[in-house]
C-alpha cells in the first residue's frame, strides 16, 4: 500500500495557488516570470477585461444550462436503466448489459453520430449538448453494481409482501439509500457537462448558444494567433495581457466544480468503490 507523504497536498495545491496568484499579478510580473506563490503587483485587469466580454456571461449562463438540466437528466436516465439491470428477475438482462458494454469497445464514429443528429433537427439547439450525451454507459455499469450491491433481494421481497410495487419500491427505497451512488453520477456528468466543448464545436453555429468553454477556446486563440502590423511595445503589451487572461480564464473556468466538489465529496469515495468494486 502505498504511504501518502505529507509534501502531497502541497504538491497537488501548489498549481492551484499558482494559477490564482498569476491571475490576480501584474501582466508584466506574469510575463517576466516573478509570480511563484503570493500576487505581485496585486491586479484585477485581467479579470476586468474577462468580464467586460458579454460572450464570457453569455457562455457562462449557456454552461449553467447545459449543466444543470443536462447532469438532471442524465441521472434520471441512468438510474431509469440501471435499476431495471440489477434485478435478476429482469428477463434478458444479460443481453441488454453485453450491448451497453459493447458500446465501450465500438462506437457509430463521428459522422454518423452527427447525421443521426441531424436527422433529429438538433443541430443548432441546445438539445444538441444535452441529448447525445445523456446517457453514458460507464455509468450504467456503476450504477448497477451500486444497486445490486446495495439493494439486498431479501428487502425487495419484503416490499411485495407489503404490497408496494416496483415504482414505490423504486422512489421510497431504492433513492433514499442511493445517495452515494447518485451524488458520483451528478459529478461525472456536471463535470463532462462543463468541460465539454467539442460537441458544441460540432452541432452549435449560433454564438449565443455556444458553452463558456467553447467561448473561452476563441478568446485564448484570438489572443495568441490574431496579427496584424503592430509596434513592439504594442504587441509585448498584447502577449502580456494574453498570457495573464490564460490563468484568469482557468479561474474562471475551474471555480463551479471547485465549489460543487465539497458538497458531494463525502458520497463520491464510497459510491464510486461500492459502484467499482463489488459486484
Amino acid at each position: 500500500m502505498a504511504v501518502r507523504k505529507p509534501s502531497d497536498p502541497l504538491v497537488i495545491l501548489y498549481p492551484l495557488v499558482y494559477i490564482v496568484s498569476a491571475s490576480l499579478s501584474d501582466p508584466v510580473a506574469v510575463t517576466a516570470g516573478k509570480v511563484w506563490l503570493f500576487p505581485v503587483d496585486l491586479s484585477l485587469r485581467g479579470y476586468q477585461v474577462t468580464f467586460q466580454n458579454p460572450q464570457i456571461i453569455t457562455g457562462y449562463f449557456n454552461s449553467l444550462f447545459y449543466t444543470v438540466f443536462g447532469t438532471l437528466l442524465s441521472v434520471v436516465l441512468t438510474i431509469t436503466v440501471a435499476y431495471p439491470l440489477s434485478r435478476r428477475d429482469l428477463y434478458g438482462a444479460t443481453v441488454l448489459m453485453f450491448l451497453i458494454t459493447f458500446t465501450l469497445i465500438f462506437s457509430g464514429g463521428l459522422i454518423p453520430t452527427y447525421l443521426v443528429v441531424k436527422q433529429l433537427g438538433m443541430i443548432d439547439t441546445r438539445w444538441a449538448l444535452i441529448i447525445p450525451q445523456a446517457v453514458a454507459a460507464f455509468q450504467v455499469i456503476i450504477a448497477r453494481t451500486f444497486f445490486r450491491t446495495a439493494i439486498p433481494d431479501e428487502l425487495v421481497e419484503a416490499a411485495e409482501l407489503d404490497g408496494c410495487n416496483d415504482l414505490q419500491f423504486m422512489w421510497s427505497i431504492v433513492l433514499p439509500l442511493s445517495k452515494p451512488i447518485i451524488a458520483v453520477l451528478a459529478l461525472m456528468y456536471a463535470v463532462s457537462q462543463w468541460n465539454g466543448y467539442f460537441d458544441a464545436l460540432l452541432y452549435l453555429k449560433s454564438t449565443d448558444l455556444q458553452p463558456l468553454q467553447l467561448v473561452l477556446r476563441n478568446i485564448l486563440i484570438l489572443n495568441t494567433t490574431s496579427g496584424g502590423v503592430m509596434d513592439a511595445a504594442a504587441m509585448a503589451q498584447r502577449q502580456q495581457l494574453a498570457d495573464l487572461l490564460k490563468y484568469c480564464l482557468v479561474v474562471v473556468g475551474s471555480v463551479p466544480v471547485l465549489l460543487l466538489y465539497p458538497f458531494v465529496q463525502r458520497y463520491f469515495v464510497k459510491g464510486i468503490l461500492i459502484g467499482s468494486i463489488k459486484g
